[in-house]
């Protein structure tokens, strides 16, 4: 089953920058750009012998700059290296990407460019992109988008991930997907609660739902995505495939880019 596309709008332009998202997680990166240096500095007079590492070091506080491009020149090693180990597996893997019928879709199944989503329905970046994606749905009705409902943000004894995934496959079952997908990810403090207020706000027959999100057919739905995302090395939410290749950021612009590039190839 396959719910309705959203109608096209002309209005809809990703606008939000949500890479913004990602901010506070670039210390890594620097912490490991200062390591190197560091070991660089230890090693130094071994190397060249006299005050080299004094050198170094009164030429970073001069041009702290350099820490900067060092920890871009990683981030950007560590991105292509990524995009290019993802996109080798789904090469070797093709199978796992075929087209699979329990999957919210929307767009022709014919369609020349088919765009997939793995997702978390409690992942900032996926929340952060959601409007931008739609737009996206609604800029390009020729193309095919594939949701892979993909909940691994539980922790502990919590199962809202899983949970609200399972919800949703219920709300596909009843042709109302996309709105329940969409106001999931609006929902800023997610729980199970929540989760079947949502459902019923939409219109969802409750007893229905629960039915669909205690089937076994849900669990192996689930279990297979689980092992797609292992097989093909994802690392996280959300990740975008466009025709097999990922993309290197969440930027819809970027997504929007690729799907464009896969129309003109």
């Amino acid at each position: 089953m396959t719910d309705q596309a959203p109608a096209p709008s002309p209005d809809d332009k990703p606008t939000r920058d949500p890479l913004a998202w990602f901010a506070s997680g670039r210390g890594g990166a620097a912490a490991l750009a200062v390591s190197v240096v560091a070991l660089g500095l230890a090693a130094a007079p071994y190397v060249t012998g006299g005050d080299f590492g004094g050198k170094v070091r009164a030429y970073l506080l001069a041009n702290p700059q350099v820490m900067t491009e060092v920890q871009a020149a990683f981030e950007t090693r560590a991105e292509t290296v990524r995009v290019d180990t993802i996109n080798a597996a789904v090469a070797a893997n093709a199978a796992l990407m075929a087209p699979d019928a329990r999957d919210p879709a929307f767009g022709p199944a014919d369609a020349k460019v088919t765009v997939v989503e793995f997702f978390d329905y409690q992942c900032p970046g996926c929340k952060a992109v959601s409007e931008d994606y739609l737009a996206l749905m609604r800029a390009h009705p020729d193309v095919r988008f594939v949701f892979k409902e993909w909940p691994i943000l539980d922790r502990g004894d919590s199962t809202t991930s899983n949970y609200a995934a399972r919800a949703a496959l219920a709300a596909h079952r009843q042709g109302k997907y996309l709105t329940v997908h969409q106001a999931l990810m609006a929902e800023r403090s997610l729980t199970p609660e929540a989760v079947d207020r949502i459902l019923a706000a939409n219109g969802v027959a409750l007893d229905q739902a629960a039915a669909v999100i205690r089937d076994t057919g849900t669990d192996r739905l689930l279990a297979d995505i689980h092992t797609t995302g292992a097989t093909l090395g994802l690392i996280g939410t959300p990740t975008f495939l466009i025709n097999g290749k990922t993309t290197a950021t969440i930027n819809p612009q970027e997504v929007a880019a690729a799907i464009e590039a896969a129309k003109r190839g």
